[in-house]
């Protein structure tokens, strides 16, 4: 089925662990997550309902934390109502150099400029993390997205 452009950048802006390029002043970690969506599906349940199932690759830059280079995917869903509001939840789960794991959840309701993430689990080094923050889209071509973040990071 057929992906809008609008509706890949809301699937592809909830993949990611990010924010906007200015960082909140209770922030102590920052960075970027570089995602590729790899595939999207939309099922249209009429009325202006449509729920899109979507997978991501993903990369962390954030060179002064532990999240530095993580690579693994993101996989979500995004429900659009018939008012055209979208809502967005989903989990990332990366692994960093070393083998460790690291796992996310996100969310981003519908009309938000910023979406929301924490730590679910993780092994190592990401071990015990209840790290949390806000992620904003800040280029995004349909496909192809980089995404800035913030958040508290122990």
């Amino acid at each position: 089925m057929k992906v809008t452009k609008a509706l890949y950048a809301a699937c592809i802006v909830g993949t990611s662990l990010c924010a906007s390029g200015t960082a909140f002043s209770a922030d102590n970690c920052t960075g970027y997550d570089v995602l590729v969506t790899s595939n999207a599906e939309t099922l249209d349940v009429g009325k202006g309902t449509t729920l899109t199932v979507f997978r991501s690759q993903s990369i962390l830059i954030s060179e002064k934390t532990i999240y530095h280079m993580a690579t693994g995917e993101c996989s979500g869903t995004a429900l659009v109502t018939p008012d055209g509001k979208v809502r967005v939840t989903g989990h990332c789960a990366r692994r960093d150099k070393d083998g460790d794991t690291q796992t996310i959840e996100f969310s981003q309701a519908p009309g938000a400029e910023k979406g929301m993430w924490k730590s679910t689990g993780g092994t190592g080094k990401f071990a015990g993390k209840n790290d949390s923050g806000w992620f904003k889209d800040v280029r995004n071509d349909g496909k192809m997205q980089i995404s800035a973040w913030g958040g508290t990071c122990m």
